[in-house]
């Protein structure tokens, strides 16, 4: 069995190399992951500009392919180009900070590579893992994190869909670590409305002219049952299945427009 793993924080990621230590032993692994960082860019595909692949010696000593593009772009590349037949798994992750709700789902890197692999078929895995400190999120590279536990839960779950697969009707799984678990189980929850409530900070540039930088603070009005209150406020690995047909009732616009 073959697994595809990617990410967007980059090839040489310490989350990464937790996933591939998490299912080596189940399967055989290929990591492909672009060349640097790329949180917030979603599902972007590159049209304009040319990709390379650069092989890579990761931290284990073994073989990774670094994409010069986005999430999306090293999981097409993975396989059309450098995998010689479809994975039975892919993970994208471990990311380094939560994915959770619905308003920034899409403008995540590490489902935009989950995405574009599932749209294929295979079954799928986003995993990412709460930070207590925000100055390593968009860090390129090795960071200072355990990710044992995330890999451990990982693991788990990998196990179940390499046996049996997804069930009928699920693309992917989003699954996000707490920092501090209670424990070893999995909390099946919705999406919750947001991960974060915009802030814009305006500043002026040496010649007074304004610019902006886009941030967020947390948001703190989900509901329990929804994976940012079940992961942030009571500490739970939270599993939210996802599909891709974003289809909504067309009776009702039938309805409406008649």
């Amino acid at each position: 069995m073959k697994a595809l793993i990617s990410n967007d924080d980059g090839i040489t990621a310490s989350g990464i190399l937790a996933s591939k230590k998490a299912v080596e032993d189940l399967c055989d692994t290929y990591v492909v992951a672009p060349e640097t960082q790329q949180s917030g860019i979603g599902h972007a595909l590159t049209l304009n500009e040319p990709l390379r692949v650069n092989e890579h010696t990761l931290r284990d000593g073994s073989l990774g392919y670094g994409v010069t593009g986005t999430p999306t772009d090293a999981v097409t590349l993975a396989l059309f180009e450098i995998m010689d037949e479809k994975p039975d798994i892919m993970i994208s992750g471990i990311n380094t900070g939560y994915n959770l709700g619905q308003a920034e789902l899409t403008t995540s890197g590490t489902l935009g590579a989950a995405i574009e692999a599932a749209s294929f078929g295979i079954p799928t895995i986003a995993i990412s893992q709460e930070v207590t400190s925000d100055d390593v999120k968009f860090v390129t590279g090795e960071v200072g994190i355990d990710f044992d536990f995330a890999g451990k839960m990982l693991k788990k779950l990998a196990k179940i869909i390499l046996k049996k697969g997804l069930p009928e009707g699920i693309d992917l799984l989003n699954v996000n670590v707490p920092a501090n678990p209670i424990n070893e189980e999995f909390e099946v929850a919705r999406l919750g409305k947001r991960m974060y409530v915009p802030v814009i900070e305006k500043r002026l540039d040496p010649r007074d002219k304004p610019y902006y930088w886009i941030g967020g603070d947390p948001y703190d009005l989900d509901k329990p049952g929804s994976d940012g209150y079940e992961l942030r406020r009571a500490q739970k690995t939270t599993v939210t299945p996802l599909k891709i047909d974003l289809t909504s009732d067309m009776s009702l616009l039938k309805e409406w427009i008649s």
